[in-house]
């Protein structure tokens, strides 16, 4: 779970009330047909080639955002970079292809299937004959009945975030020889392709001190085409090496050195010369492109806020009688011209680099905290959802990017998947009338002892709070004492001024032309009055006023959040829902706020899964009274369930009919759509920095990295060309 550009985003899926109002909701079909999945929104975007024009040898230098507290991906604090190690040197029975469905790793797997399923299922694994771990002994079934056992929930010395699918399992055995294992399953299991991926050894699972401590600092047995060779805490780096004992295909590079870098810092890192590799944000992405292409000058850099009247001032103050004055200006416009300088060549440097780009596996959605105060009824909730134009919502992030701008049509799977429909008219699109007509029946009327600072127009300009509670400073100098703020001059010098209800929105679009670019379409010229909102008269009830808390985060990178909130404020104004913006610190998004419950509208993402029976359940299962009396909502940070959902969750899982666990999946997906405790918005951006010589990586997409094809193209080949494998080699 994350939100967008700022983390925790390594938490997984599977470690995220819906009241009996008098609400008709409309009637669910059995959800569509099973071509419906479609391809992917965007292809994956890696450069790719055939081995035979990847160049042997060379280091392959990777940004990522931590070097991990662990290595091992079954603990609470396992994080991305968790993720990218074991996948590059651990085995794993499945990987998932570029439309997000599970394949099977011929390196480790010659066959599995379903071999009984009465009295009970029975998957019988026949190994790769060469599969062998670093230290020489071959992987077996003393491997998988560790992993379960350590993963089954049964013993909790075991320090386990997650063990969803091995509370299934009834035992492992060996088969008819060494390279079978037989898993027997209690209970029918479909998602069992989800298990053994990845694969720990026996040193790791076998007892519990070596699962809660003998990989959390290191690996000392691996079976991949890379092998951890050194980690290195003091410097921030991860150092992956070739796999001697490697029984596939020769890794084409010899050493993979992942680094930890700030995402603020990677522009910089690139151009250094430091990485060669990093996802970044939408700003960073910018100067590439503008590097590549001669667009992103000195005025897209230090100075880029300077007009010809405020050049004028300081030249004047330069060159004044105020000797003090004078200098402080001389060293100001000294150390803006080094600035400028340094921009000038790191945006040189930047040249070798392009950016790669696809849809992240992962979509925003906005949360509505069911659990209690105005959105516990299911008709605000509804109210709130018919509100909102999604379409709009996710052009104002996608659009600026050149990525396709279409809003997710389900919580439960991504387009491509198989599972994969839009399942949102069970919940209706954007309609105004009807928003404002579940209002009415909720009993929210216009009028009433609605005070100024709570009425839907303030609401929609809202600054928001810090993390401290307190209003946060604008950093629009302009401020008049009338409330208008100077957000520019139109072409013959006048003042154009902004009402104090539309100054957020001015900022939103000033930070957004900063993270995007200022694309065409983004937001309109400086200078541009306010479009008219017409919002609606503020609604009250009770003597109350129909004003929501929406909480979100303030760290680099939230930009793109910032935007999306400013327009859903003001859509939410339109039918006469207030909002109260609240921007708090990274480190207390989640835990404080999210988790806890203490919001009532909020912005965050979820990755996708190609198993949403075993992945999703946590995150829409109905809370349930735990035995202290607290709310047990697992992943539910919503709070919004039913008993419906959850039958249907369980169906899926236990079924080993493809055809009908799909249809199961739409199912849910359209009662989730229909109990609006969360909508889903976009699917989220993925941009890549990548050295133009680097192959086969990039914006993997939904892919799992194929790490032995990575490398540099040689010298005379071009990107593009075929030759005879492909880049999967799978």
């Amino acid at each position: 779970m994350s939100h967008d550009g700022v983390g925790p985003r390594a938490v997984m899926r599977s470690v995220a009330f819906l009241t009996a109002g008098a609400l008709a909701v409309p009637l669910l079909s059995g959800c569509g047909s099973a071509d419906e999945a479609g391809k992917p929104l965007a292809r994956q975007d890696i450069a790719p080639v055939g081995r035979a024009l990847v160049a042997e040898g060379g280091t392959l230098r990777w940004a990522v955002d931590t070097v991990p507290e662990t290595f091992n991906t079954f603990q609470s604090d396992a994080d991305a970079t968790t993720t990218r190690v074991a996948q590059a040197v651990l085995p794993s029975m499945y990987r998932l292809d570029a439309t997000g469905r599970p394949q099977r790793d011929s390196d480790y797997l010659e066959s599995a299937k379903v071999v009984d399923t009465e009295p009970k299922q029975v998957v019988l694994y026949k190994l790769n004959q060469q599969a062998v771990w670093s230290d020489g002994r071959e992987i077996g079934a003393a491997d998988f009945a560790a992993q379960w056992r350590a993963l089954s929930g049964k013993d909790s010395a075991y320090w386990t975030a997650r063990n969803a699918g091995y509370e299934r399992i009834e035992k492992i055995e060996r088969g008819d020889n060494d390279l079978e294992v037989r898993v027997t399953f209690k209970r029918t299991y479909a998602d069992w392709r989800s298990l053994f991926s990845p694969l720990y050894p026996k040193d790791v699972m076998g007892t519990p001190d070596a699962f809660n401590d003998g990989a959390r600092r290191k690996l000392k047995v691996t079976a991949g085409p890379f092998v951890v060779k050194k980690v290195d805490r003091k410097n921030d780096q991860v150092r992956l090496t070739r796999n001697t004992r490697w029984w596939g295909r020769p890794a084409k590079l010899s050493e993979i050195v992942l680094t930890a870098v700030p995402r603020n810092e990677r522009a910089s890192a690139l151009a250094a010369g430091k990485i060669d590799l990093a996802e970044i944000d939408p700003a960073a992405a910018q100067r590439v492109d503008g590097a590549a292409n001669g667009t992103a000058g000195p005025l897209a850099g230090p100075g880029s806020g300077r007009t010809a009247a405020k050049a004028l001032r300081s030249w004047a103050l330069a060159h004044g009688s105020d000797e003090d004055t004078a200098e402080d200006e001389v060293e100001a416009r000294t150390e803006l011209r080094e600035q400028i300088a340094k921009w000038e060549e790191q945006q040189k440097a930047l040249r070798d680099f392009e950016v790669r780009r696809s849809l992240e596996p992962a979509y925003t959605q906005l949360a509505l905290n069911g659990a209690d105060g105005l959105l516990a009824d299911e008709r605000v909730r509804r109210a709130v959802a018919r509100a909102l134009d999604r379409k709009e919502l996710a052009k104002v992030v996608l659009k600026p990017l050149g990525l396709p701008a279409e809003p997710v049509g389900s919580h439960l799977a991504l387009a491509g998947q198989d599972a994969y429909a839009d399942n949102s008219g069970a919940l209706g699109g954007q309609d105004t009338a009807e928003a404002q007509a579940l209002l009415a029946d909720a009993g929210w009327v216009p009028g009433g002892p609605v005070k100024k600072q709570e009425n839907a127009e303030k609401a929609a300009g809202s600054e928001g709070k810090k993390a401290d509670g307190k209003k946060g400073d604008s950093d629009d100098d302009s401020a008049d004492g009338d409330g208008t703020y100077v957000v520019g001059e139109d072409d013959k010098g006048r003042t154009a001024r902004r009402s104090d209800d539309d100054r957020q929105l001015a900022q939103d679009g000033k930070q957004f032309k900063q993270v995007h670019g200022g694309a065409p379409g983004a937001y309109a010229p400086k200078g541009t009055a306010a479009p008219a909102a017409a919002p609606a008269k503020a609604l009250a009830k009770d003597g109350k006023a129909l004003s929501l808390r929406f909480v979100l985060p303030s760290g680099p990178g939230s930009e793109p959040l910032a935007a999306v909130a400013a327009r859903i404020t003001r859509m939410l104004a339109k039918v006469g829902i207030g909002t109260d913006i609240t921007k708090v610190s990274d480190e207390s998004y989640f835990k404080d706020h999210i988790a806890s419950g203490q919001y009532d509208l909020a912005l965050y993402s979820w990755p996708g899964s190609a198993f949403p029976a075993t992945d999703a359940r946590p995150i829409y299962a109905k809370p349930v009274p735990a035995a202290d009396g607290s709310l047990s909502v697992e992943q539910n940070y919503t709070r919004v369930g039913t008993d419906q959902v959850d039958q249907l969750f369980e169906q899926a899982v236990s079924t080993l009919d493809e055809g009908e666990k799909r249809s199961l999946i739409r199912k849910a997906d359209s009662r989730i759509w229909a109990a609006a405790g969360s909508i889903p918005l976009y699917q989220r951006p993925q941009l890549t920095a990548v050295r133009k010589s680097v192959v086969n990586a990039g914006a993997f997409g939904f892919q799992t990295p194929v790490y032995e094809d990575m490398g540099f193209l040689k010298k005379g080949a071009k990107k593009g060309a075929k030759a005879s494998a492909s880049p999967s080699g799978k």
